[in-house]
């Protein structure tokens, strides 16, 4: 059964998880608002799912621009008048990588510290707090995060990516809690290891499988669980 009556949004949406979390929402009867920073990625992608046969429109969105944020809100507002999923999935991986020099907490660059968190995190909560109020009380959100940000499996390597997972967790807490009187649920969500362009090709994983969990999460029922976090549809330790 296809609900025709359910907007969704994913950020960073023009390639990878988040494509393919576009199309499988689409997939099920949604419309889907595909965003990305570069207004020719967003719409070559739309593109390519809209000649599928699904309901996939581009919008440009850079998560760490307030002005950008505001103006999708606007879009939503006046076009749709409402919101009922929304996936943050925009993210970046920029450390030192495989483990060499300035990958160790103590030689890595701050600048891709900072730059990691402002998008992995502030982003997300940025857009966040721009779209919740067009949900009215209803819906999901999905933070993508990772088991690299996972506390109870902390280790050394990639600072500025693990930092920022672990953050967005908390982020993810935070807004569940605070919206607990109402019927929104908030989770994260760990892909796995996800054969991407920041994967690699030598994932475990394949897209498919990556975003199938994302997509659980987003169509969770109105009794679903809220403040999780979750691989394939199970709990994982924070």
């Amino acid at each position: 059964m296809t609900d025709t009556s359910r907007l969704a949004v994913v950020t960073g949406a023009w390639r990878g998880l988040g494509l393919e979390t576009c199309r499988q929402l689409a997939g099920k009867g949604m419309r889907v608002i595909l965003t990305a920073r570069a207004a020719d990625k967003a719409a070559a992608s739309a593109r390519a799912l809209q000649a599928q046969g699904l309901d996939v429109h581009p919008h440009v969105l850079d998560v760490t621009d307030g002005a950008a944020v505001a103006a999708l809100a606007r879009h939503l507002g006046e076009a749709y008048g409402r919101l009922d999923i929304l996936v943050n999935n925009a993210g970046i991986f920029v450390d030192a990588y495989p483990p060499a020099a300035g990958s160790s907490v103590f030689d890595a660059d701050f600048e891709r510290i900072r730059q990691s968190m402002e998008t992995n995190a502030y982003g997300a909560l940025r857009v966040a707090r721009g779209l919740i109020p067009l949900m009215q009380g209803r819906g999901a959100v999905v933070n993508v995060s990772s088991g690299m940000g996972q506390l109870s499996d902390m280790n050394g390597c990639c600072p500025g990516y693990r930092l920022s997972k672990t953050a967005l967790n908390a982020v993810t807490r935070i807004l569940a809690d605070e919206l607990k009187d109402t019927a929104i649920k908030v989770n994260a969500v760990c892909p796995g290891w996800v054969r991407t362009d920041m994967g690699g090709e030598h994932a475990e994983r394949s897209v498919e499988e990556g975003a199938a969990g994302i997509v659980w999460a987003a169509c969770l029922a109105d009794d679903g669980p809220s403040g999780g976090f979750f691989r394939d549809g199970k709990p994982i330790p924070w």
